[in-house]
């Protein structure tokens, strides 16, 4: 027995348990949220249950769990229950309801129950009661009802489509201007030159722009006044809504849907998930611009950090005397990489929102204030968070990949009369590039699932706007954003509406995961490249 433990095979063994246990885990997590997230958008048909007493609930069936009967003797058959989504929540209260199934005399599949996707309130299921236009039927129920529903639904959404753009591009691009306006006003004021030339210039754009408003207003008005047609529909138990097509997204029949139309319906679905904004508190529509502003986040991250730790790294390697002080220093770089990342927010808030930004204010936008500019959180200074929270492990992975480099590598180059820089810049940093992208695939992993310094530097609940448009300079770093990890946070713990909210935390930790492989992907590819290329025999 001492020989056997003495072979160390108990240890070999203990490791390779270790890692496959681990293995099993991440795997079972991801089993998890693919079963969740996955399934999410297909859809479910629609089941009209009648209960013992008559009443009945129609929806679509969610979930199926035992109702606990504790002091039951042993035999005691089981009982379940039915969560049923029952949309309507504009009529019931709420859009969920669990039902006993010992209650349930009857289950039926009518082929006529239509779902349909409302902007607000989310889901009404029910039936098509009549379809309308400038307030006269033109369509009943049934197949014609549901003909004449899908004939006009892609007028009403190039109308909506119409409607937004004259909200948000044309009266939006106004409104932007006359803020402009109204800012260099206020600063000829405060030079005193409030009543000069360059003001009566800027006060005579300013009428000429309110002009233009009131147009676009006019329009704006005419166009809304194109949204005349309705659908009529009907709840279970015969209460009937009327809804303007404009404030629907898509009306489908699950019942009457085959396999070919539910998979072209689940595409549709996904490709709203990722292309378009959220609607409903987070729970409903799509997460693109979180999409963005979390790429984007990563991007300046990179950016930042990389350039930082390489040249960290070169110093504290090839250039630093080494001794106690540059030991220290190395020490401190170790010790960062456990700072708790709040801490990091904090420090983030204080010195880049408050100090730099507040001088930033102070000293280039001074006819903005109070309200500031670059002095409140924003995906610059978030970025830059992330960037020193994420430094450590870029540097401490360009030391290693530093002091792999062969000392020989460096004296042949410089007893071939290269200088100490041509050396660096030439040999030296091409051959430990596929360690600095080993640090920065851990550096951008670490700042697509971070959080907690986001929520008190610039990430919010849901962004009136990009950081990148179409006014200048396009890309607008002072501006709040939304992010993939706080998304989730916010929809699973946040939400008023939990059990909506659920299936959206699995699906968008599906993207989030997507969205880091693929980056990861990206530069594992690269890196290995680079190994091909500046492969070192003694490396």
């Amino acid at each position: 027995m001492s020989r056997f433990w003495k072979s160390g095979d108990p240890f070999i063994w203990l490791t390779a348990g270790g890692l496959a246990f681990s293995l099993l885990m991440v795997a079972g997590l991801i089993l998890l949220i693919l079963a969740n997230g996955l399934g999410f958008f297909w859809p479910k048909d629609v089941v009209l249950l009648v209960m013992d007493d008559k009443t009945a609930v129609m929806g679509q069936v969610m979930d199926r769990e035992e109702i606990p009967q504790p002091g039951a003797p042993p035999e005691t058959p089981k009982k379940y229950r039915i969560q049923v989504k029952q949309g309507n929540r504009d009529i019931y209260g709420q859009d969920f309801t669990w039902v006993d199934e010992s209650r349930i005399a009857r289950r039926e599949r009518p082929d006529d129950a239509i779902v349909i996707e409302r902007r607000e309130w989310g889901n009404f299921v029910g039936t098509l009661r009549e379809v309308r236009e400038d307030g006269r039927p033109v369509a009943g129920g049934g197949d014609d009802g549901w003909n004449a529903l899908e004939a006009r639904l892609p007028q009403a959404a190039r109308l909506l489509a119409e409607i937004r753009r004259i909200e948000k591009t044309e009266i939006g691009a106004v409104n932007h201007a006359q803020e402009k306006i109204r800012l260099n006003l206020k600063k000829l004021s405060a030079q005193g030159r409030g009543e000069g030339p360059e003001a009566a210039r800027l006060k005579a754009e300013l009428g000429a722009l309110q002009t233009g408003y009131a147009e676009m207003e006019t329009a704006l008005g005419a166009a809304k006044k194109k949204d005349t047609t309705s659908v009529v529909a009907a709840a279970v138990g015969g209460q009937e809504k009327e809804l303007p097509l404009t404030q629907v997204v898509r009306a489908y029949r699950p019942n009457a849907m085959g396999s070919g139309a539910k998979a072209a319906f689940y595409a549709a679905k996904v490709w709203e998930f990722v292309a378009d904004a959220p609607r409903e508190s987070n729970t409903e529509g799509g997460v693109f611009p979180a999409i963005f502003g979390t790429v984007m986040m990563v991007m300046i991250m990179s950016l930042v950090a990389t350039p930082l730790g390489v040249l960290a790294a070169f110093y504290l390697r090839e250039y630093a005397q080494q001794g106690p002080f540059v030991s220290a220093v190395r020490i401190a770089v170790n010790n960062l990489a456990g700072v708790p990342s709040i801490v990091f927010g904090v420090f983030g808030v204080g010195f880049f929102v408050y100090f730099v930004g507040g001088s930033l204010d102070r000293l280039f936008y001074p006819e903005s204030l109070p309200t500031p500019t670059f002095g409140t959180g924003g995906i610059l200074w978030a970025s830059l968070t992330l960037a020193l929270l994420t430094l450590p492990v870029v540097i401490v992975a360009t030391e290693e990949g530093l002091a792999a480099i062969p000392g020989g590598l460096r004296e042949a180059s410089l007893a071939l009369g290269a200088t100490k820089f041509e050396t660096t810049w030439r040999i030296v940093l091409p051959a430990v590039m596929p360690s600095i992208l080993t640090g920065l695939i851990l550096a951008m992993a670490r700042a697509a699932g971070e959080v907690a310094p986001l929520m008190i530097t610039g990430v919010v609940k849901l962004a009136p706007a990009l950081p990148l448009d179409s006014f200048w300079p396009f890309l607008h770093m002072d501006r709040k954003f939304m992010h993939l990890g706080f998304h989730i946070y916010d929809v699973g713990f946040q939400s008023p509406n939990v059990d909506a909210a659920r299936p959206m935390v699995f699906t968008t930790t599906l993207l989030l995961l997507g969205i880091v492989l693929v980056l990861n992907l990206a530069a594992i590819v690269l890196r290995n490249r680079l190994r091909k290329k500046y492969a070192l025999g003694t490396l």
